[in-house]
């Protein structure tokens, strides 16, 4: 899977808005410059994320952006399906759909097997979790594993 820029500076945006969420509204700028996001791309992910109902506008000089709902309610796969659709597809094809001949008819469990992977830990980790840098267990596990067998 490839994770697009969209998802990742959405992703990046929502952690702000996730670390500011008893503070008020925070303004595109700020998110922006905070996370090294060019703001005309911001501004159309946080539409996005808008219309999504994940965040949602205030207006005024306090104005900004905000969180729809707590952090911790707000998993990283709502994100990235907002902003980029499904978290794993096959030719734009739902999986069940898929079939394939001979040798490579096992191809379709690996598929599900990999959109499981990522279901296991986007559907598991919050903006919020993000923001306090607490992440679950076994995700921190995972990472750390990934990192053990880089070096």
């Amino acid at each position: 899977m490839r994770i697009s820029a969209k998802s990742d500076y959405a992703i990046r945006a929502m952690a702000e808005l996730a670390g500011h969420y008893d503070a008020g509204a925070v303004k595109a700028e700020d998110i922006a410059d905070a996370q090294d996001i060019p703001l005309n791309f911001l501004l159309g992910i946080l539409r996005e994320l808008r219309n999504g109902q994940l965040v949602r506008s205030v207006r005024g000089r306090d104005g900004g952006y905000m969180l729809s709902r707590p952090p911790a309610q707000i998993a990283l796969a709502d994100v990235i399906r907002v902003v980029d659709g499904p978290l794993a597809n096959v030719r734009d094809l739902s999986l069940s759909q898929l079939s394939y001949p001979g040798p490579a008819e096992a191809l379709r469990d690996v598929w599900m097997a990999v959109r499981g992977s990522l279901r296991e830990v986007l559907e598991n980790v919050s903006v919020g979790d993000l923001a306090t840098g607490r992440l679950p267990k076994h995700v921190r596990q995972l990472a750390e594993r990934h990192q053990a067998e880089r070096l």
